[in-house]
């Protein structure tokens, strides 16, 4: 799927893109604790979308990564789209 045909409330995608930018990482509360979550932008030659990295994800991409972006799901955080991954999901780096 290119990133120009994603919607909000989209789920199961998989996207395959490089990874621009990744944010600093910032702790939170989550329904099952404390937990470490980063945002990071993402882009296809169709356009560029927010991506939620929590925990390890983090640090296993870095920018310039070319990753494919399994089982994600669509939401909206501050007015942007931005694809996350439930723990059914994954991201494959495909090239570093």
């Amino acid at each position: 799927m290119n990133i120009n045909e994603i919607k909000i409330g989209m789920s199961n995608i998989s996207v395959t893109a490089k990874i621009i930018d990744v944010g600093e990482p910032r702790e939170v509360m989550t329904r099952y604790g404390r937990r470490t979550v980063a945002d990071a932008t993402i882009e296809d030659d169709s356009g560029e979308i927010g991506l939620s990295l929590w925990q390890d994800q983090i640090n296993a991409v870095k920018p310039g990564n070319k990753i494919n972006v399994v089982g994600a799901y669509v939401s909206e955080f501050q007015g942007r789209l931005q694809l996350s991954i439930p723990r059914a999901g994954r991201i494959e780096i495909l090239e570093e």
